[in-house]
């Protein structure tokens, strides 16, 4: 078991133990990473900010079915950024995909490579929403939660650039968040159409810059992370 895992773990006996809720420990995902539970903890005050976090999925790492560039390092950013999220009182939303296709290449239900990797694994209390489409509002209730939770401003962290990332952040501005993308914070694949190949640093870039132009603040993790920043926020 690697350092995230066994933190993880510890964090999740932790949350468990404020609670008063032991437990939620048999039900907390240690197998497969999505939990019963979706209470926030008792005497915490959330914040009008939510991190939503896409598809950081075993599948997408070495060893995995679908590997991407850089998934590793966009995942530790990730932390990074749930950790302060968590600290701050804001909504963490992880968001979990699925392919229900039988030849699907990637995140089979039921797999070890569909669950949720450890380096960004959900506490107890935190609500994972597994989706089929790539854009995490369709056909589940990410948008319920969020407005029950009087969320305003939302921060995607996560996989694929290209996807999932660009699917999530236009949906969010178009439903009328304020959205942010860290983006070493999420990573991607090299791409080819028609013939032409195009590198993961270039497809990241592309899309970052699509997004950054008029859907989202794009921002690095450290300076989402800069005490002026948080300050401000």
């Amino acid at each position: 078991m690697d350092q995230y895992a066994c933190q993880w773990r510890l964090n999740c006996v932790a949350v468990a133990r404020e609670q008063g809720a032991q437990e939620q420990l048999a039900y907390s995902g240690f197998a497969y990473g999505d939990p019963i539970s979706h209470t926030i903890p008792s005497g915490g005050k959330m914040t009008k900010q939510a991190i939503i976090v896409v598809d950081i999925q075993n599948d997408y790492f070495p060893g995995g079915k679908w590997i991407l560039d850089g998934a590793d390092a966009a995942a530790d950013n990730a932390r990074q950024v749930i950790d302060a999220a968590r600290s701050n009182g804001d909504l963490v939303v992880h968001i979990r995909h699925e392919t229900l296709a039988k030849d699907a290449p990637f995140f089979v239900p039921h797999t070890e490579g569909a669950q949720l990797h450890p380096k960004a694994a959900n506490l107890p209390h935190e609500r994972v929403i597994v989706k089929h489409y790539m854009n995490p509002y369709r056909e589940t209730d990410l948008r319920q939660i969020l407005e029950e939770n009087g969320i305003q401003d939302v921060v995607v962290v996560g996989n694929m650039s290209h996807m999932c990332i660009d699917a999530v952040t236009r949906a969010s501005d178009d439903f009328g968040y304020k959205a942010t993308v860290i983006h070493d914070a999420c990573a991607t694949h090299d791409l080819e159409f028609n013939g032409v190949k195009v590198p993961a640093v270039q497809v990241h870039a592309a899309f970052m810059a699509a997004l950054s132009f008029g859907y989202a603040q794009v921002v690095s993790t450290t300076a989402f992370l800069s005490p002026e920043r948080q300050r401000a926020a």
